[in-house]
Formats: structure tokens, C-alpha cells, sequence
């Protein structure tokens, strides 16, 4: 028998919890929904209590979910985005002059959402409505014009446009390599640094794992000075920028903050995974010129990257070892 409405907990109690364990951190959810932390504090406690299991664990440098927080964050992120979807598709005038367009949280973040300004400069008349979900979604169902995925190449849907492949790079801030006590000149070195974790919610990625890593380099006994862990692959690279660890950077992802010197790329393992990145259009939009402008614009600005990650990889090449 189907759940009744009233037995769940209340709306609210899901909202604080999504973005608290989003961000991991009752304050920032807090600030985020302009709350108290002792009221996402109770939320939380409310919602443990409801569904007799506790969703998150203390630690010294922060809060972790539990197997249960994980699997109720899976489901809480994808019924409030549905959620806020549909309310922005029946919403009046947010149909006309709209492209709708989706793909995973960090490439809407670490990639798109930065290039979006420059594609309003060239069609300030023509809105974006951008759907960040972790999720391969039904383009039709959903109403949404293009995705742009996350793939095997054999994988590859018919028809889709390829933007560009990718590689794993080891990144972190400029600031570390100022560090004479702990250097990092070779996969040795990483025993003295922080290692950030990315910590995939639907099981594991063995091309960004540290361990399949450190056993490529042949190394995979090495113990590093700590870890830290992150539920979403952006948080690990926004980690990486602020100095706190070591990341597994992925090109093309982390090409702009490659070249523009907000990370470094201090070792020379890099490697090649069987993945890259699709432009996929609906069915439902072939003949809308708008469509064909943002498709045209993706297409311009992934070829402008591929130039880019290609003379990084040539500079480095040509550098001299440290």
C-alpha cells in the first residue's frame, strides 16, 4: 500500500536536510535558507527521529552522511529538483525564448555556469533555464532541449556531438608548491599532503579513486598526511583552490583553472579514462533556431578548450623537471 501523504515528514524538514548535507554543514544550509543553525539542527533531529535512523555522524572536521543520509540525499535531491522544475515549466512566460539544458552538477558548475555570461553577450535576447542533476533524464519527459553527457565513447547516443575527452591530472593550489617542507615532485611526495576524496553517491568511479591512482603510479601502500571526502565532485576541486589537499583534476574541467593559474598540475601521471562529453538534443526541438545557436555556441566553446588543454599539455611537455 502506498505510503499516505501524512505520514511523511514535513517539506521543510527534507529542504534543511538537502542542503545540509549538500554542503555538509548545518550552517552554511543555514545561511543558505535564511534559518538558524539550531533550526536546520532541529529539522535534522526531527527527520531522524521520523524515520528512525540517523542521517548524518560527527567529525572532527565536519559532518558525514551514513548510509542512510546517503540513499535519503539521493531521493531528497531528486524530488526537490523535480519539484522546482515543474514549478519553473508552468510558471507563466518561462516557456518563450528559453533553452533548457542539462547535465551533472560539476559540469554545470566547473564548466557551463562560468561560460554562461559569455553567451548572453551574443544572445542576451534568448534565456537559459540550466537543470544540474546527477541523473540521465528523459529529455522529452522532461521538457528539457539539450543535455550534454557524461559517457563511454561506445556509449555515445546516436546523433550525439562529441564536445571533448578527458584525461586525470593531480591539481592543488599554487600555494602548496611554496611549501619547502613538503614539496611534490613525484608521487612519493603525496605522503606528506591531504588527499580530497570524491566520494560518488551511486558507487564507485575507479578512474577518480586515489587508490586506483596510487596503484597505476605504483605506489599503493602509500600512506598520505590525511584525507578529506566530499560528496559532489565540485566540492572537491572548490576544496583543492582554497589550499586544503591534493585533487584529481579532470580535464576539461579543471583546463580554465589550469590555465589561468588557480591550480597547478605538479606531476606528470597523467592519464586517459574511455570517457568524454556528448551534446545530446530532444527530438522535440529539432527544427528551433535558438536550439541550433546554443548548440553552435557549446561546439565554439568546447573547440576553444581542446586548443587549450593541447598547449598546456605541450607546455608541460617542454618543461623542465623542477
Amino acid at each position: 500500500m502506498a505510503r499516505k501523504a501524512s505520514q511523511l515528514p514535513a517539506l521543510d524538514f527534507f529542504r534543511g536536510f538537502e542542503a545540509a548535507a549538500r554542503h555538509l554543514s548545518f550552517t552554511r544550509a543555514a545561511e543558505e535558507l535564511f534559518l538558524t543553525q539550531s533550526a536546520i539542527s532541529r529539522q535534522i533531529h526531527a527527520l531522524e527521529e521520523r524515520l528512525g535512523a540517523k542521517l548524518f555522524t560527527r567529525r572532527n572536521r565536519g559532518l558525514a552522511l551514513t548510509e542512510a543520509g546517503r540513499e535519503m540525499y539521493r531521493a531528497a535531491d531528486i524530488a526537490l529538483r523535480t519539484l522546482h522544475e515543474a514549478a519553473e515549466r508552468i510558471a507563466p512566460g518561462n516557456t518563450q525564448d528559453m533553452v533548457t539544458v542539462t547535465s551533472s552538477m560539476a559540469f554545470c558548475s566547473l564548466w557551463l555556469i562560468p561560460r554562461l555570461s559569455a553567451f548572453r553577450n551574443t544572445r542576451p535576447d534568448l534565456d537559459v533555464r540550466i537543470s544540474a542533476n546527477n541523473q540521465v533524464l528523459d529529455l522529452e519527459r522532461e521538457q528539457i532541449d539539450v543535455a550534454i553527457r557524461y559517457c563511454p565513447v561506445m556509449a555515445a547516443p546516436p546523433g550525439a556531438i562529441r564536445m571533448f575527452g578527458e584525461e586525470i591530472v593531480v591539481v592543488c593550489s599554487p600555494q602548496l608548491l611554496k611549501d619547502r617542507a613538503r614539496p611534490l615532485r613525484s608521487p612519493g611526495d603525496l605522503r606528506r599532503h591531504t588527499l580530497l576524496h570524491f566520494d560518488h553517491a551511486e558507487g564507485s568511479i575507479p578512474w577518480l579513486s586515489w587508490s586506483v591512482w596510487l596503484e597505476s603510479a605504483r605506489m599503493p601502500e602509500l600512506k598520505s598526511a590525511g584525507s578529506l571526502r566530499f560528496s559532489h565532485y565540485d566540492q572537491v576541486i572548490g576544496a583543492a583552490l582554497r589550499g586544503q589537499g591534493i585533487a584529481l583534476g579532470r580535464r576539461p574541467l579543471v583546463a580554465d583553472l589550469l590555465a589561468d593559474g588557480a591550480l597547478v598540475a605538479p606531476l606528470r601521471q597523467d592519464s586517459v579514462t574511455d570517457r568524454a562529453y556528448f551534446i545530446v538534443r530532444s527530438a522535440a526541438v529539432r527544427s528551433r533556431r535558438d536550439v541550433d545557436d546554443f548548440i553552435a555556441w557549446l561546439i565554439a566553446e568546447s573547440a576553444a578548450l581542446v586548443r587549450i588543454m593541447d598547449k598546456h599539455k605541450r607546455n608541460r611537455r617542454h618543461a623542465r623537471p623542477r
